[in-house]
């Protein structure tokens, strides 16, 4: 078997001067004609965030609180893969494989993670306690760039089978939004044997399956309306993504300021932010991702999920115990009657108040709160 390697963020100096350097010869592009984000991100926001990244941002701050959660590295498929390993200090605790998405990274799980493994020193009870391990995707983060085409949804759910075989862990919950969600779905046909149940903060189903229910609700009208703006409007990313990820990789990889706004901007559009991403995600953490991506240059090999996995859509059945959490600025939001038609034992299902699409840092202690509930069915 493959053994884990401890894994510790080391990031050299170099490699920040050449950020700040790079940041310093940026060529801004002309102003955008308009008085808001419909071309785009707004020059004058990036350079303002790309002035602080260079000047007053602190990445040492970022690393050490990386490193203050146990980090391991393992060769599955022949791909090494980074994760992040926090077992609970209370018995009975439940494993818990946590997968981020794009644009997001291990960095959305660092404020929930210790409410999650030692409940008690978050005013918890020690019952829902879990051992939380969080991978960050092939091409993401610092793990490897799959160097074969082949990792799609499917095979890095095969891959987390083994990671959780070999950390040991025979009965195991998971969790995902974004890509995670999907990862997760898609976990539950591969692995439904050992999975306790799987929790979704962007749940998808398919949309001819809610037309056949009937008349529709107002916020089921939403939802679909809301989907169409977003093929019509926002989805521009990820055609480009799915089709040429090569070429986009170029000026990702180059430039930093071109990352920070391709990343961003999704900051701004898909969170609860009321007109500004940094009213949802504070500007040092927005940062902390988007150096999840400038530093190991994974702009290519992250948008490159995107082309190994929008040929499958399919929508098959899930039989393992579900819960969904609806934040209300999601991307994709289901109703309960929506979500039935394709999860058969759905346990947990809950619109929220507040909170968009990367859930565990707008919302942090909803979220937990949301795992726990939904978990408290399943142990």
């Amino acid at each position: 078997m493959t053994p884990l390697t401890p894994f510790r963020v080391d990031i050299p100096d170099a490699q920040l001067d050449d950020l700040r350097e790079r940041l310093a010869r940026t060529r801004w592009p002309e102003p955008e004609t308009v008085d808001d984000w419909s071309q785009g991100i707004p020059l004058g926001y990036v350079q303002e965030l790309c002035a602080y990244w260079r000047d007053a941002y602190d990445w040492r701050r970022a690393e050490a609180r990386l490193n203050a959660v146990p980090q391991f590295r393992t060769e599955i498929d022949g791909l090494g893969v980074h994760l992040l390993h926090a077992r609970s200090p209370h018995a009975g605790a439940l494993p818990l494989l946590m997968t981020h998405g794009w644009p997001g990274s291990v960095v959305e799980f660092l404020d929930v993670i210790g409410p999650l493994v030692d409940p008690p020193a978050h005013g918890g009870d020690a019952a829902d306690a879990f051992h939380v391990v969080a991978p960050s995707l092939p091409g993401y983060g610092f793990s490897d760039k799959p160097t074969r085409t082949g990792w799609g949804e499917e095979h890095i759910a095969a891959a987390w089978a083994q990671l959780m075989a070999r950390l040991g862990y025979d009965r195991y919950g998971a969790q995902g939004g974004d890509w995670g969600a999907i990862v997760t779905m898609a976990l539950a046909q591969v692995d439904a044997g050992h999975l306790a149940g799987i929790h979704l903060n962007m749940p998808r189903a398919d949309p001819s399956a809610l037309r056949a229910l009937g008349e529709l609700t107002d916020r089921e009208q939403a939802a679909l309306d809301a989907l169409a703006h977003y093929r019509r409007v926002e989805a521009g990313y990820s055609i480009q993504q799915a089709t040429r990820p090569q070429t986009l990789g170029y000026g990702l990889v180059d430039s930093p300021a071109a990352q920070c706004a391709w990343i961003v901007e999704k900051f701004f559009t898909w969170t609860d932010c009321d007109g500004h991403p940094e009213n949802a995600v504070a500007r040092d953490v927005l940062l902390d991702n988007v150096m999840l991506y400038w530093l190991p240059a994974a702009g290519a090999s992250s948008a490159r999920l995107y082309w190994e996995s929008f040929r499958n859509r399919e929508f098959p059945p899930i039989d393992v115990p579900t819960g969904c959490s609806i934040f209300p600025k999601e991307i994709f939001r289901l109703s309960e009657r929506w979500a039935r038609t394709r999860f058969r034992d759905l346990r947990h299902f809950r619109e929220l108040d507040r909170g968009g699409h990367f859930a565990a840092l707008e919302q942090p202690a909803v979220f937990v709160d949301e795992v726990r509930a939904f978990f408290r069915t399943v142990r």
